[in-house]
């Protein structure tokens, strides 16, 4: 039970900083005078990348090494397949037998 409200509450905590990361992010480039196209295209994806940042150089830190390597595997992975997945919910993917 104990372990399910720390989960619950680290999701929760993930969620307020990523989102005051973002406005804050936002509202700096768009003062700065960007447009919204490069907002959308640097801003936005460095501040949803920080999570896995941190993870990284905090187990880095400490030594454990394997964990942040874990992350970034493990972000990779589910990005790509993520990505694949909604382009072939769009638009059926098509396959070569000779690729195959």
């Amino acid at each position: 039970m104990i372990s399910l409200l720390w989960l619950l509450g680290g999701g929760l905590l993930l969620y307020l900083g990523a989102e005051a990361l973002i406005r804050g992010a936002v509202a700096l480039a768009v003062r700065a005078g960007m447009t919204p196209l490069v907002v959308g295209l640097t801003v936005v994806a460095a501040g949803t990348s920080m999570p896995e940042l941190v993870v990284s150089v905090l187990s880095s830190v400490r030594g454990e090494g394997a964990i942040a390597i874990g992350n970034v595997v493990g972000s990779n992975i589910c990005n790509i397949l993520l990505i694949a997945g909604v382009a072939a919910l769009i638009r059926p993917i098509t396959v070569q037998r000779a690729i195959v």
